[in-house]
């Protein structure tokens, strides 16, 4: 149990309906803010509970020279494909979750709707001659699916007809239209992959980020392609018994070496998004100074997780009973993310992916 907890003794942490709370539904923010770091910023002290309200173009303001940002680059795919069954043109939804090479160059893992009408075998047809094989329902309840396009297991055609056919994964309770698609990307994404965006660097531009390396503040990344658990609620009542799927992670030797330099020079790591605190948790339990390192991770972090390289956290409010909220939980304490959630709800902030952002530190 964290030291944060001890006003907690008693109460199950490992207990999903511990970290449930009530979010009226106007706070989902069903459209980004504009322009991107206008976003409203909590700041919550892991340390004494103390609650700040800012913006986060000021966010500078809470860090200081020294400090290193480390933000996940990975580039959503527009992951989600409206097709039609070969057999009787019933209307199909396919979501990329992620390439499964070892499989074939071409076979993804998927979520299909409707999944129990879409069974092995069944052919999909899509427009710009793309077209799918379903071949075996996943430990997950999806589908592995085999894609052709034009007739060919072609990976760069295929990735090609994706960008052209397919829609940003946005999540279900987004509901307004997105108008940019670059809107449901980071500033600085690169590498192709996820299936949903690492939200908390939706806030920061480019004006921002060359501020802040002009204050000692440099950012750096690493890559995580966020999967299938971004989309499936926590359906068990005891987090030990929740199951992560594994996600493809990339730190390279250049940030392995900024962030080693950093803690050396007394300086705070501060992680842009969960899906950067598990990067770096994940390669950070295979010893330190970190090493540079590319594989998967199914590291799950909960209440009483030895966190060895996060010091500060920049991160969105998160959906009640979650695997995320957990994690922020471990980090700073149930009792005071709850409280600052409630202040934040208090305040009216903007709540989810498109939503307003938090700093504990």
């Amino acid at each position: 149990m964290n030291a944060h907890d001890g006003e907690s003794a008693g109460l199950d942490l490992n207990a999903v309906a511990a970290y449930d709370y009530h979010l009226p539904p106007e706070l989902i923010a069903q459209t980004p803010a504009e322009p991107r770091d206008s976003s409203r910023l909590l700041v919550l002290n892991r340390a004494t509970g103390a609650i700040t309200h800012s913006v986060f173009r000021d966010i500078g303001t809470f860090l200081r020279p020294g400090d290193l940002l480390v933000a996940n680059e990975s580039r959503v795919l527009p992951a989600r494909l409206h097709g039609r069954k070969a057999a009787t043109g019933a209307a199909v939804e396919i979501l990329l979750l992620a390439p499964r090479p070892e499989l074939g160059p071409t076979v993804w893992a998927t979520l299909v709707k409707p999944g129990k009408r879409v069974r092995p075998g069944h052919r999909i047809d899509f427009p710009a001659d793309l077209s799918a094989l379903v071949l075996e329902p996943t430990d997950a309840g999806g589908r592995l699916v085999r894609f052709l396009a034009t007739e060919q297991a072609d990976p760069a055609a295929i990735t090609a007809a994706f960008r052209q056919i397919g829609e940003m994964p946005l999540p279900p309770y987004i509901r307004a239209r997105l108008s940019d698609p670059e809107r449901y990307q980071t500033v600085y994404s690169h590498t192709e992959g996820s299936a949903a965006a690492p939200t908390a660097g939706l806030h920061f531009t480019p004006d921002l980020i060359a501020r802040l390396a002009a204050q000692g503040i440099p950012l750096v990344h690493v890559t995580l392609h966020v999967g299938l658990d971004t989309f499936r609620p926590v359906e068990v009542a005891d987090l030990r018994q929740h199951h992560m799927h594994s996600e493809a992670i990339t730190l390279s030797q250049p940030t392995a070496d900024a962030i080693n330099a950093t803690r050396a020079a007394g300086g705070r790591v501060v992680a842009v998004g969960t899906t950067t605190v598990r990067t770096l948790e994940a390669v950070a339990a295979q010893g330190l100074p970190l090493q540079p390192f590319a594989g998967r991770t199914d590291i799950f972090i909960t209440p009483g997780f030895p966190f060895r390289l996060t010091d500060a956290l920049i991160t969105n409010f998160h959906l009640p009973k979650s695997t995320l909220l957990a994690m922020i939980s471990a980090f700073a304490g149930r009792e005071r993310v709850l409280a600052a959630y409630q202040a934040a709800i208090t305040q009216g902030y903007r709540f989810y992916s498109f939503g307003d952002a938090m700093l504990i530190i």
